[in-house]
């Protein structure tokens, strides 16, 4: 009797894709009658074979095209995905351990296993100068000087090209959805540290989830039940033990506290998340003051169901906090007089070192405008004295007449 556990089958049929795993399998008498027949029945069928997953087809077009696609020898997506989701996949750790076993004993850690091995390939092409590498991915000359000895007497067994390009591919892939999870984290952290940066100091970045208007508007008792609802209602029908916890439970003040203190830690924890999320939801200006005090509350709250130190009351920890949270605003108010004093310094700076530049250019300008108007000046007195004696020789002939004429009268 052999047990195969890893074996399983896929059944195809017009009604969708089943899978099937073959929990026990006796090679000796396969071909017996007697095991043929014991097929037939029902009871002995289920011990031998348990149905894993079934893919129902969506329409009649869909299984002609996976029909169609499968009588042509090709690999259907929904089939592609049915199998990835249903059937567990080998670890890279233990695919890559057949080539190299002692490379996981060194690096425990998967991301660095996955960069490892993607850098080594084949262990027999290990030499001297990619020692240099192994350092930068081990951050440790010990365990790179390790990893190039167990190299060279490995008890791993040959590998493929094949084998070697898809873990290849395997491990690039793992790498780059390991950088994309902590590009993902430290935005989360940015984002959260400039919404919500109370309820992040209190409970982290990833335990926020939603909208913080809704949750401010819950109540304390909601909040600490957020992700168990299906949990809450099943104990209301059923009149069980409602949960005590939802997305708390993943808190580190939870895991710190004793079974007998757990819903009384969670309850406290909700309270306190409910306050900083109505803070940071309408304050208008966001600090971390409000979430220090907080978590410092919910630490002296451990303390004293641990070892029975009375804390602080809650009025005179909200008093230290408007204080520091004044002092804050202030320290904020100066520095933006700061800013906008020094901007207004450069700026004037600036305006002066142009108007110095240009100065000299005008000045030159001005001379110049002098210059000609005194000119044309001279040019206008000359014209008017030439226009003046004509005028003063009509005047005396004028005058001439008139006494002329007076004396003839």
């Amino acid at each position: 009797m052999q047990r195969s556990a890893k074996l399983y089958i896929l059944f195809e049929h017009a009604a969708g894709y089943g899978i099937f795993k073959v929990e026990e399998f006796e090679e000796v008498s396969m071909l017996l009658p007697q095991l043929e027949a014991a097929v037939h029945d029902l009871g002995r069928f289920n011990s031998i074979v348990k149905i894993v997953g079934f893919c129902p087809f969506k329409s009649a077009v869909t299984a002609l095209e996976n029909v169609n696609a499968i009588s042509e020898g090709i690999l259907p997506e929904e089939l592609q995905q049915f199998l990835d989701i249903t059937i567990p996949k080998k670890k890279k750790s233990e695919w890559y351990s057949y080539h190299f076993p002692e490379l996981v004993k060194i690096v425990p850690e998967n991301y660095i296993f996955a960069r490892l091995a993607k850098f080594i390939k084949n262990r027999k092409e290990l030499t001297e100068q990619s020692l240099e590498g192994l350092e930068e991915i081990t951050m440790d000359s010990g365990k790179a000087q390790a990893i190039l000895n167990a190299s060279k007497s490995s008890m791993g067994m040959d590998i493929s090209e094949i084998d070697l390009l898809n873990i290849e591919m395997f491990a690039a892939r793992v790498i780059s959805l390991a950088d994309y999870r902590k590009q993902l984290a430290e935005y989360l952290k940015s984002k959260m540290a400039d919404v919500a940066p109370n309820l992040a100091t209190l409970i982290g970045e990833q335990l926020t989830q939603g909208s913080l208007t809704n949750l401010a508007k819950y109540p304390a008792s909601t909040v600490q039940i957020l992700g168990a609802e299906k949990a809450l209602f099943r104990a209301l029908k059923t009149r069980g033990n409602t949960p005590k916890y939802g997305l708390l439970f993943h808190s580190t003040f939870i895991g710190r506290a004793g079974t007998k203190n757990k819903g009384r830690i969670s309850r406290y924890l909700a309270n306190k998340c409910s306050i900083a999320s109505r803070i940071d939801c309408f304050a208008e200006t966001q600090s971390q003051v409000f979430g220090e005090k907080l978590r410092q509350q919910v630490e002296d709250r451990l303390k004293f169901y641990e070892t029975g130190e009375v804390p602080k009351k809650n009025i005179e920890v909200m008093k230290e906090a408007m204080e520091e949270f004044e002092q804050h605003i202030s320290q904020k108010k100066r520095k933006k007089k700061r800013k906008a004093e020094s901007i207004d310094n450069d700026q004037s700076n600036q305006v002066n070192e142009e108007n110095n530049h240009e100065s000299p250019k005008k000045k030159k300008k001005k001379s110049i405008s002098n210059e000609t108007v005194e000119d044309a000046a001279e040019v206008n007195g000359a014209a008017e004295e030439v226009d003046e004696t004509p005028k003063k020789k009509k005047r005396r002939r004028r005058r001439m007449i008139r006494i002329l004429v007076n004396y003839t009268r």
